[in-house]
C-alpha cells in the first residue's frame, strides 16, 4: 500500500453517499479534501468535520458539473494549498426514471447525459491539463455495471454509463505516457440516495429496490476507491466490478 498521506484529492458530489464515504475514507488516510456539489452547505459542514476529526486540509465549494464554465472557473481558482490535485474522484451522477422508452420523460435524459457524461468531462478535462504538465495523477471514475449490460427501462441511463466505460478506456490511452492512472469502477445495487433521486423522491418506490437484499453500502466503494488509490505507482487497477454477494447481474438477485 502506497501512502496517501499529504495527497491532494478532489472528489466531485460528495454531499452524500459514495462521494461523502470517499472524502471520509480519504481524509482518514490523511490526504487533504477538496469535495463539491451542488448542496454546498452540506459540503462545508463535511469539510469541517473532516479537518475536525482528522487533522487534514478540506476545502469545499459549490459546483453543478453540468456548468462548464463554472467548472473551469472552480478547478482556476482552487486555493494555492488544493491547486495540485493528484487524485480526481469523478462521482456526481445520477439516474432519471425506470420506464420503458417510449413512456419515458426526456427531460431526465438531458440530466443524466449532462451530468454522467458531460459534468464527467468537464470535470476530467479541467484537472487532467495540470496532471499531464506535472507527468502524475490519478483519476477515478464511478460508473455502473449499467455500463456493462443494459437492462429494461434503463435506456438512457445505462447509454451513460457506457459513455464512461469508453471515455476511461480511451483517456488511459491518450495518457499512458504520462505516468496517470485511469481507473475505472462498476458497483451494483448501493444503498444510497440514488435510488431515491431516481424516482423523484418516491420514498416506497426507493425502498423496494433494497427489499430483501444486503445491498452494499456507501463505505464499501469508498474502501474500494482508497484500496485503488493506494496501490504503488506502477499498478494501475483499469476496472473493478462490486456485486453484492446476493446480486449477479444487473437484473439477477436473490432477495429473501
Amino acid at each position: 500500500m502506497e501512502s496517501l498521506k499529504n495527497k491532494t484529492v478532489f472528489i466531485t458530489g460528495a454531499s452524500a453517499g459514495i462521494g461523502k464515504a470517499c472524502a471520509y475514507a480519504f481524509a482518514e488516510q490523511g490526504a487533504n479534501v477538496v469535495i463539491s456539489a451542488r448542496r454546498v452547505e452540506k459540503v462545508s459542514e463535511i469539510a469541517a468535520d473532516l479537518s475536525k476529526k482528522f487533522g487534514v486540509k478540506a476545502y469545499a465549494f459549490q459546483l453543478d458539473v453540468r456548468k462548464r464554465a463554472d467548472v473551469e472557473t472552480a478547478v482556476k481558482n482552487l486555493p494555492a494549498d488544493f491547486k495540485n490535485i493528484d487524485i480526481l474522484v469523478n462521482n456526481a451522477g445520477l439516474g432519471r426514471g425506470l420506464n420503458k422508452f417510449f413512456e419515458d420523460n426526456p427531460d431526465g435524459w438531458e440530466e443524466m447525459i449532462d451530468t454522467n457524461i458531460k459534468g464527467l468531462l468537464y470535470v476530467t478535462y479541467a484537472v487532467i491539463q495540470q496532471m499531464v504538465e506535472r507527468e502524475n495523477g490519478h483519476i477515478i471514475n464511478i460508473s455502473s455495471i449499467a455500463g456493462l449490460e443494459a437492462y429494461p427501462k434503463g435506456s438512457v441511463y445505462c447509454a451513460s454509463k457506457a459513455a464512461v466505460e469508453s471515455i476511461t478506456k480511451s483517456i488511459k490511452m491518450d495518457v499512458v505516457d504520462k505516468n496517470i492512472r485511469v481507473s475505472n469502477i462498476e458497483p451494483g445495487m448501493v444503498e444510497t440516495d440514488f435510488s431515491r433521486v431516481r424516482f423523484y423522491g418516491d420514498e416506497e418506490k426507493a425502498k423496494n429496490v433494497y427489499k430483501g437484499i444486503t445491498a452494499l453500502t456507501a463505505g464499501d466503494i469508498a474502501d474500494a476507491v482508497v484500496f485503488i488509490a493506494s496501490r504503488k505507482g506502477h499498478v494501475n487497477i483499469s476496472q473493478m466490478v462490486i456485486y453484492p454477494t446476493a446480486q449477479a447481474s444487473a437484473t439477477i438477485s436473490h432477495r429473501v
